[in-house]
């Protein structure tokens, strides 16, 4: 079959069914990008090793980051035990977001314009490439969409339900993560100081989103205040602190051109919408209100990342992007001087088409045939199951006893602990500071031994931390062990501290 003939079948799909097409799109996006992290990932990445190692211990906080993701985690661990239930998951998020802009976008342009608004954001990286991978950034997705949709009809329908949904997700969204604030804070100060939103203060909606959002962030604010508000230093530490008035200017620049370069593919998607311009503009049923309410949840939370740039000069980050353009596309579909005929419908299609397949080729590259030639070390690529296989073998040989304990980084304690095959899972000394690991008892470790793993120092040497917390260690030979591709090698150091 023909591109074009394709094309020309689906547009035809969309213009009769287009709540099929949605669910079609979807099925789609879920299917690819759970199957591919699934094919090419040999190894389970950084984000979430560190979910299966924080995940078991069910802690109201913890030294870095919120629980939420790292809990839902542990749940999929439980519940289905299979790396491609976390890329599901991660998928099933992005979905979820997905579905809550297009309840949104219907009811305001139409489900043909609400389709393309989700088309065009589908653009963004956020929601293909980097979406494999369940982390903070990707949960807070269904979060801030189903903030948005019930912001929206809270506003201009006034129902309650619609309000205790706004305040049941936003009190959650802190547990996934604290950046919800840049949600919050222009959602607050959009009410005071719209007219038509101001004047649903004066109704209970609101102040019930308020109660709902309290009550369920209390317990971890609780936590925070308990623990001297400890995942902060973590958020001080990403976000590099000024050095002087130029860091004011260029440091917000940088995330402002970071944005730009990311959005360039869903542009692309939305650009028949606007070129050639149409001689007139269609007519949606969206009012002046609709169109204020959706450039907040559009720029809102994007402006305030960059104001609090400009005023503290503190770097930012640009996966911080991943939330924040969720409305973007529902936004464009309601500029006025917008049209959307079928042979624009087509090419806005085909577009999207065209970036899928790219995003999935680079995808299929960057972790099957680039590793050959590029020699970076990849973190799917590390070879975590053969290193737990070999250093679980090697612990019971020297003690006789069952891996309960792992000394050593995220990385490398995580890997040994997760594919350790032991039941339960051993648990992981991070960096062998109690601290990181305060639900540890020390006296339990010394008593049923513990392995030490490390691979970022001198393989003979047991780094001064480890030695520290495990004194009496006995080192091992040193081993290296390849990479799932690529030429990498792996130099893996070793010492069992003995049951005492």
């Amino acid at each position: 079959m023909k591109i074009s003939t394709l094309i020309h079948a689906v547009i035809h799909a969309i213009d009769n069914r287009p709540r099929a097409a949605f669910a079609a799109f979807l099925s789609v996006h879920f299917l690819l990008w759970t199957a591919l992290p699934a094919l090419l990932y040999a190894n389970l990445p950084l984000d979430l090793i560190e979910a299966l190692t924080y995940g078991p211990e069910w802690q109201l906080g913890y030294d870095k980051l919120p629980p939420l993701p790292w809990w839902s985690i542990e749940i999929m661990y439980r519940a289905f035990g299979t790396d491609a239930a976390y890329y599901a998951l991660a998928q099933a998020s992005v979905v979820v977001a997905f579905v809550a802009v297009w309840i949104t976008a219907v009811p305001l342009v139409g489900a043909r314009r609400a389709l393309v608004a989700i088309l065009i954001i589908d653009g963004f990286h956020y929601f293909q490439f980097t979406a494999a991978k369940f982390n903070h950034d990707v949960i807070q997705l269904p979060l801030w969409g189903l903030a948005g949709f019930a912001l929206h009809a809270g506003l201009k329908d006034g129902r309650l339900w619609h309000w205790a949904l706004l305040g049941a997700v936003v009190g959650t969204a802190l547990w996934a993560k604290y950046f919800v604030v840049m949600l919050v804070a222009p959602i607050v100060l959009f009410t005071l100081i719209d007219r038509d939103a101001r004047a649903v203060l004066a109704r209970p909606g609101p102040w019930l989103a308020a109660a709902i959002t309290l009550l369920i962030m209390a317990p971890h604010i609780l936590w925070l205040v308990q623990n001297d508000f400890l995942p902060f230093a973590y958020a001080d530490m990403r976000a590099a602190p000024a050095r002087g008035l130029l860091d004011h200017v260029w440091r917000p620049l940088v995330f402002v051109g970071g944005q730009l370069f990311f959005a360039l593919p869903a542009l692309a998607i939305a650009a028949p919408l606007v070129w050639p311009r149409p001689k007139v503009g269609e007519a949606v049923p969206a009012d002046a209100f609709d169109r204020r309410i959706i450039a907040l949840l559009a720029f809102g939370p994007a402006a305030t990342v960059i104001a609090l740039a400009v005023i503290s000069g503190r770097g930012t980050i640009a996966m911080w992007g991943y939330p924040l353009w969720l409305f973007l596309g529902l936004w464009i579909v309601l500029w006025p001087w917008s049209a959307l005929d079928v042979v624009r419908l087509q090419r806005a299609v085909g577009l999207w088409a065209t970036v899928l397949i790219v995003f999935a080729g680079a995808f299929v590259a960057d972790y099957w045939v680039l590793p050959g030639f590029d020699h970076r070390a990849r973190a799917v690529l590390f070879p975590g199951d053969r290193l737990a296989a070999e250093l679980r073998q090697r612990f019971h040989a020297a003690t006789g006893a069952p891996l309960a304990y792992v000394i050593g980084s995220m990385w490398d304690g995580g890997n040994v602990a997760h594919y350790s095959g032991e039941r339960p899972q051993p648990r992981v000394l991070i960096d062998g500071l109690p601290r990181r690991a305060p639900w540890i008892d020390l006296a339990d470790l010394k008593a049923k031994g513990a392995l030490v793993v490390w691979t970022e120092s001198d393989p003979q040497t047991l780094p001064p931390a480890f030695a520290a917390v495990a004194p009496g260690a006995q080192v091992g030979a040193p081993f290296d062990l390849p990479f799932r591709r690529g030429s990498n090698v792996l130099h893996v150091g070793w010492a069992v501290l003995h049951p005492q």
